[in-house]
Parts: structure tokens; C-alpha cells; sequence
């Protein structure tokens, strides 16, 4: 008080210009202090990046930061150890009339085998893979490869990075529909397409240790990008890869001009159970569309009967997956009918009711057979299979990035057959500058390989809103 006293007296000894002076300055200061305080309330909060080595051993003191091409080979003894296995098969018997009910019809799963052991020519696949240059280069004590695709050079093009991520059981050549398409010239600008195998995928190198999830994937890719010489770019990804390139865009929002997923994930609370309740009568009333209506319910049988029948190849892998890859990781029969399966139901429902599981309706035997390739020449369908376990450990939606916000550029391509539909207003609170929500005329899971047209258009037309061109 006494104090107080004392600078108020000081205060009024000065003449009125000196009072004024300081009065200017006080408030020049109260404003820049509030100011400041106002600008880090925008800023958007950051995931932390972490850090984590998961090669053999001790980390050495350095760590070869090199980029090296790569080329993927084969050899007459991959072959033919491949085809002595499919011939030691021992199929069990479909039910009569089960269709792809109780799994992978065995009917058909020979037909499949006989294409595969007699036509099916890896060494051609092989070439077709390496149309595309491939690369290597050691992370975090893992080589992570990747494909690097550049667009034919063009007078007046803005070259735009784009890093495409896969999921489970997918793999890099998911996207190699979409890679043409992608760095063709869409008036003005062209993508330069960078798409890497997750960890333990294909043809990166598996963890040694325990613990890598989606986080960890997502600072490797950063590093990725980052090596390459890449400080702003975009981003997409579905499955796994609509998870990691979430968590990318958490940890570095200022090198991430735009993420486009085509599935999403959101926490569930009581604006959902509101949007539930509600929804099917007035869905205006909780933010919801008729598509979403459409979609959506109902509810229970689609978003909770449905996802028990199709999930638990996912409760194995998320808890015991080393037990079951030992089994497919010695069977390529097996390795076929564990991945194939997931290609008929993700891609629609319905097909559970065929014969064939309406595999041939949207793919060829070609790719999906070079998909499983990639996962039995490198042995990677157990390492896969452990990404589950790794990010699902705990409950996931009280990770630390399943509580933080998304604020970059962000675009949803919402396919009518993924297992599940997220509505706009249910991604809204988590991802909060959405500036693209689209509802995909067809097409499931496996939206690259599937659809790759109408995927491409979606993310050509993001980019250009973002981009303003």
C-alpha cells in the first residue's frame, strides 16, 4: 500500500507530457502482453514428436542418413519354394451354400490357387513393380523404403509433394493406380508422389523392439519427408494411414498444407449419442444429412452386429498376432485366404453373399496376387499384424492424439462401403478446418486400388480449394 502511495505521488509530481508518455507506454505494453496471450490461445497445440530408435541393439552414436535406390528382385528358388508350398496344400471343405459366410470360400480359394500356381508370373510383376523408382534409407535404426514418383517435366507446372500412406493388408502397391493419374498435369500443377511402407510392411524393415505405433510411424515419415527436402506438403492416407498421417499433421501442422483421409475415426460422446437418438427422426436437429441418415442406421445392426462379424481378425491381432502369423507366414494358401477375405468384405457387405466373394468385380487376380507377393517375399505378414497390437494396447481414444485437435487443411472422401461412416458434424470437434467433405458415389475400403479415379478427383479438387488455383 505504502508503495502504492509513494508512485502516486511520483506519478503527479510530473508534468502532464511525461504522465502522457507513460500512460502511451503502459498501454503499448498491457496490449502486446495480451496480444501475445491471444496468439498463443490460436496457435494450435502440437503432438510431440518423441523420439525412438527400433533397430537391433544399442543406438550408435550416429546414424547413416544416406538415401540408396533400391530394386526388388526375385529368384527360381522364391519361386519354386513358393509353388512346392501351394502344392503341399491341405484345404479344409466349404459348407455347402455358405458362400464367403464362414470366410474364404475353399471352392474358390482353389480356383484362386490354381490361377496363382499356374499362370500368376511374378518375375513380370516384379518388373511392373519396378516401373517405379524405389528407395531406401535408415531411420530411427530401420530402412524404410519408399517409392518416389516425379511428374514428366512441364513449362509453367507447380510441383506439389504428396506422400500416400497405406493401411492393413495393404501395401505401397495399393497406389500404383493412382500414380499416373497423380503426377499428370491437372491445369497448372502436378503431384510428386512419395509413398512408403510402413514399418514391419512389405519391404521396410520390421521393428526389433516393442512399442511402434502410429506415432512412431508418423515421426519416420516426417523424417522422410524432411530428408527428401520437403518443408511443406501434403498428405493422405486411409486405414492405418489415415491414423499416421493424423498424427503428421499433429506434430508438424506448419509443414502440413492438407491431409485428405478416406476413413476417419472420431471419439464417440454425447453429441453422438445425441446424434443416435435423435438422427433417424430429425436429423437437421443434430447436424446430420439424409446421406448420413442413410448410412448411419440402423445404427445398431450396421455399427455394432455388423462390425462384430468383421472385426475379429482384429481383436487377434491386437492381443496374440505372432500366434496366428506363424500360421499364414509358413502357408501362402493360408497368407491368400486371411488377406483376400478382407479384400471381398471391405469393398461391400454384400459380396459375403457370393460364391466368389465378388473378389473379380473390382479387382484382378494380378494385383491382388502382387499384393499377398509383397507380404510372402518379405515375410512381413507378422510384423504387419503387430501394428494392431502396438496401437491398440490401451484404449486409443484416451491417447494423447486421440485428445488433441487437428487444424490443417483437411478434406474427408467418405466411400458408401467403408465398414464405418463418420458424418461431418461427428469429425468436426477433432478435425477443425475441414474444408472438403465428400460423399463418394461408390466404392469401399480399398478406395486406391478400387476407385482410382474418383479418389484422384477428390484430392486434385482439395488440393486446388486449398491451393486456391
Amino acid at each position: 500500500m505504502q508503495r502504492l502511495l509513494v508512485l502516486k505521488e511520483t506519478f503527479s509530481s510530473l508534468d502532464v507530457s511525461q504522465q502522457q508518455q507513460i500512460l502511451i507506454g503502459s498501454a503499448v505494453a498491457v496490449g502486446g502482453i495480451l496480444a501475445y496471450k491471444l496468439l498463443q490461445r490460436r496457435k494450435p497445440k502440437v503432438l510431440p514428436l518423441g523420439q525412438g530408435w527400433w533397430g537391433k541393439g544399442t543406438k550408435p552414436m550416429s546414424e547413416d542418413d544416406q538415401i540408396y535406390p533400391f530394386r526388388i528382385q526375385t529368384s527360381d528358388e522364391e519361386i519354386e519354394d513358393l509353388h512346392a508350398r501351394i502344392d503341399r496344400t491341405r484345404y479344409a471343405d466349404s459348407l455347402e451354400e455358405s458362400t464367403f459366410q464362414y470366410g474364404f470360400n475353399s471352392t474358390y480359394l482353389k480356383r484362386v490357387v490354381s490361377y496363382w500356381r499356374n499362370e500368376f508370373d511374378w518375375r513380370k510383376q516384379v518388373d511392373v513393380l519396378n516401373n517405379y523408382p524405389h528407395f531406401k534409407t535408415k531411420i530411427e535404426g530401420l530402412d524404410v523404403h519408399f517409392v518416389h514418383v516425379r511428374p514428366p517435366p512441364s513449362k509453367n507446372q507447380k510441383i506439389i509433394p504428396l506422400m500416400l500412406v497405406h493401411g492393413w493388408p495393404g501395401s505401397f502397391y495399393e497406389f500404383y493406380k493412382i500414380l499416373p493419374l497423380l503426377t499428370q498435369n491437372h491445369d497448372g500443377f502436378a503431384f510428386e508422389v512419395i509413398c512408403p511402407s510402413i514399418p514391419g510392411y512389405g519391404y521396410s524393415e520390421a521393428p526389433y523392439k516393442k512399442g511402434f505405433d502410429s506415432l512412431a510411424a508418423a515421426r519416420i515419415f516426417l523424417t522422410l519427408m524432411e530428408r527428401l527436402g520437403f518443408d511443406k506438403f501434403y498428405l493422405q492416407g486411409g486405414d492405418w494411414g489415415s491414423l499416421i498421417t493424423t498424427n503428421m499433421a499433429q506434430m508438424k501442422p506448419d509443414c502440413v498444407k492438407g491431409l485428405h483421409v478416406n476413413m476417419i475415426m472420431v471419439a464417440r460422446g454425447f453429441k453422438q449419442l445425441l446424434s443416435i437418438i435423435i438422427g433417424p427422426y430429425l436429423p437437421f436437429l443434430v447436424g446430420l444429412t439424409r446421406e448420413d441418415v442413410r448410412r448411419l442406421f440402423p445404427f445398431f445392426q450396421k455399427n455394432v452386429v455388423e462390425i462384430l462379424k468383421e472385426s475379429g481378425y482384429m481383436h487377434i491381432q491386437a492381443t496374440k498376432p505372432d500366434t496366428a502369423g506363424c500360421a499364414v507366414n509358413d502357408s501362402p494358401v493360408g497368407l491368400a485366404a486371411y488377406i483376400l477375405e478382407k479384400f471381398s468384405t471391405c469393398t461391400d457387405l454384400k459380396y459375403r453373399d457370393l460364391a466368389d466373394g465378388g473378389l473379380e468385380r473390382k479387382f484382378s487376380l494380378e494385383d491382388l496376387l502382387t499384393n499377398i507377393m509383397i507380404y510372402w517375399t518379405t515375410g512381413s505378414i507378422t510384423s504387419s499384424m503387430r501394428f494392431y497390437k502396438e496401437n491398440l494396447q490401451g484404449d486409443p481414444y484416451s491417447r494423447e492424439d486421440a485428445l488433441l485437435g487437428v487444424s490443417v487443411p483437411t478434406a474427408v472422401a467418405a466411400f458408401p462401403n467403408e465398414l464405418l461412416h463418420t458424418p461431418k458434424s461427428w469429425a468436426e470437434p477433432r478435425y477443425s478446418n475441414i474444408y472438403s467433405y465428400t460423399y463418394m458415389q461408390r466404392g469401399g475400403h480399398f478406395a486406391a486400388l478400387e476407385e482410382p479415379q474418383l479418389l484422384v478427383d477428390d484430392i486434385v479438387g482439395f488440393v486446388r480449394k486449398v491451393e486456391k488455383l
